[in-house]
């Protein structure tokens, strides 16, 4: 993403600047925005700004390349109908702050190298009769499958981006993992880090100074003998690539079909899908307006048949719903 420069609209005129970004950028941190101010990054009207910096409409604020992962509502543009329909079709819980839809395989969220169609700049089509689009409060491997929530207010995007900052959300996937752990539950810690190689960026267990710590529970829900079973995983942490790196390094069990961490071990025969096998099933956490937010995607297509061909139980269908407290 290069430098852009935004004007301020007149209904965010007298916002303080934190929380303009906050509103537009809801996936930054408080710690990469505090680092862009100081550095001088973050410019209004071409000037060095603080954090509590009174906006007047007209102003011109210079926007920086936002970290990984923090990257800004896309610019709105056309839906097909067809492709409107398609989304809608998604959506498996609305209210007036959130949406939740059980995301596909193969669907990007965000735009970046080569991707040219994603999710967040098809995000005009889940208005629903709101005047401002939904907004992108988490993200999901293009791969991975299930519950992908959005806001759909500016107040509603802040509170749920401090739950997942904060880490008051409860996140659970399953996978369907290569092999059986042993044992078969417990926890993970291992620190991950990001390194470069000749096929594209990768996470790998690391001890360096740059590692960040990575910490999951994981508890085997069914087996087929050795051969596969089914994991429930919880992330403590959210680092990239976490689960994936975690089950092919630390449990010897790689997620079935995914070979960028797995490799041929991934891809075992008599599998005929090499689709990757990783499902965010569920999220807990606080509802903006109070109370608790229960969610959660019945499985996608290729592992209902993987279910099928391995003898797993099928779940019951899950349920949606706010708990108000």
């Amino acid at each position: 993403m290069p430098v852009i420069t935004r004007t301020v609209r007149p209904a965010d005129g007298e916002l303080r600047l934190d929380r303009w970004f906050h509103r537009h950028y809801p996936m930054l941190t408080q710690g990469a925005l505090q680092k862009m101010l100081r550095t001088g990054q973050i410019r209004v009207d071409g000037k060095r700004a603080e954090a509590n910096t009174r906006l007047l409409p007209g102003q011109a604020i210079r926007v920086p390349p936002m970290p990984e992962g923090q990257a800004p509502l896309a610019e709105a543009k056309p839906v097909d109908p067809r492709e409107a329909a398609a989304l809608e079709r998604l959506v498996i819980y609305r209210d007036d702050s959130v949406i939740a839809l059980d995301k596909p395989q193969g669907m990007a969220v965000q735009g970046g190298p080569g991707i040219i169609k994603h999710l967040d700049g098809m995000l005009d089509a889940l208005r629903f009769g709101f005047e401002e689009r939904p907004r992108l409060v988490h993200r999901l491997d293009r791969d991975t499958t299930g519950v992908l929530l959005l806001a759909r207010t500016p107040a509603a995007a802040s509170k749920l981006a401090a739950a997942f900052r904060g880490r008051d959300a409860q996140k659970t996937y399953w996978a369907i993992v290569v092999g059986r752990p042993h044992p078969l539950e417990g926890r993970i810690d291992m620190p991950l880090a990001k390194h470069a190689g000749g096929h594209g960026e990768r996470v790998v267990p690391s001890d360096s100074k740059d590692a960040a710590r990575a910490v999951t529970l994981f508890r085997t829900i069914d087996s087929a003998q050795k051969q596969a079973a089914l994991l429930e995983l919880t992330p403590l942490t959210g680092r990239t690539h976490q689960l994936r790196v975690h089950c092919a390094s630390a449990l010897k069990c790689p997620i079935l079909g995914d070979g960028k961490y797995g490799g041929a071990a991934a891809h075992p025969e008599g599998f005929g899908d090499r689709t990757l096998h990783l499902h965010a099933r569920a999220l807990h956490l606080p509802h903006p307006e109070g109370g608790m937010l229960e969610l959660a995607a019945p499985l996608p297509p290729h592992m209902k048949e993987t279910f099928t061909f391995l003898g797993f139980d099928k779940p019951r269908t899950p349920s949606c719903r706010r708990v108000r407290g």
